[in-house]
């Protein structure tokens, strides 16, 4: 997946100026890919260039506030990447990397970076249920666009619970251990 078919489905949902989307970004599709201003910026001047996207006509002729929106061959490249295979995402964490030095290496340094990390997924936790309830409680079960967006976060609500789950049984069983260092 680019930034760039990320781009495009949010401009699908709602044709936006750059700034709207790198804030709409930052409060739905940056909970699962990350990008900087600048490179929302940098995709869609290249989208632009591809045909992917136009802006539309600002009533001020003064403003350079420019609202982008997809047009056809935009909308086929999305078609055409939506058919394509990718396979379950790996997970990359860092943290694990650091725990497996931890077993080589001993000296339980790594339980403040798990307490932190505890700490962090429970406040994403209640982020996204604050979301679910706030967008969804009272959602239509018949609108498939809701619905979809819906098991999105559901998604993200039960991962966090299982890094919460597995942080809350690791960190106590690792403070139990010998902490002599090699």
């Amino acid at each position: 997946m680019s930034l760039a078919h990320v781009l495009l489905t949010s401009l699908l949902e709602k044709p936006s100026t750059g700034i709207e989307l790198a804030r709409r970004f930052d409060r739905s599709m940056g909970f699962f890919w990350n990008a900087t201003h600048q490179q929302i910026y940098r995709e869609l001047n290249a989208m632009q260039q591809k045909g992917w996207i136009s802006t539309l006509e600002e009533e001020d002729s003064t403003s350079r506030k420019k609202t982008y929106q997809v047009e056809h061959l935009g909308r086929k490249e999305l078609a055409n990447w939506m058919l394509q295979q990718s396979p379950p995402a790996q997970l990359r964490e860092e943290l694990m990397v650091r725990l497996r030095a931890e077993a080589q290496l001993g000296g339980n340094n790594t339980l403040p970076e798990l307490e932190r990390h505890l700490k962090l997924h429970k406040e994403k936790l209640n982020t996204y249920q604050h979301i679910f309830a706030k967008d969804f409680a009272q959602a239509d079960e018949n609108d498939r666009t809701l619905y979809i967006h819906k098991m999105i976060l559901q998604l993200g609500i039960d991962q966090e619970l299982g890094w919460i789950a597995w942080l809350e049984q690791v960190i106590p069983r690792l403070q139990q251990f010998d902490t002599k260092q090699l």
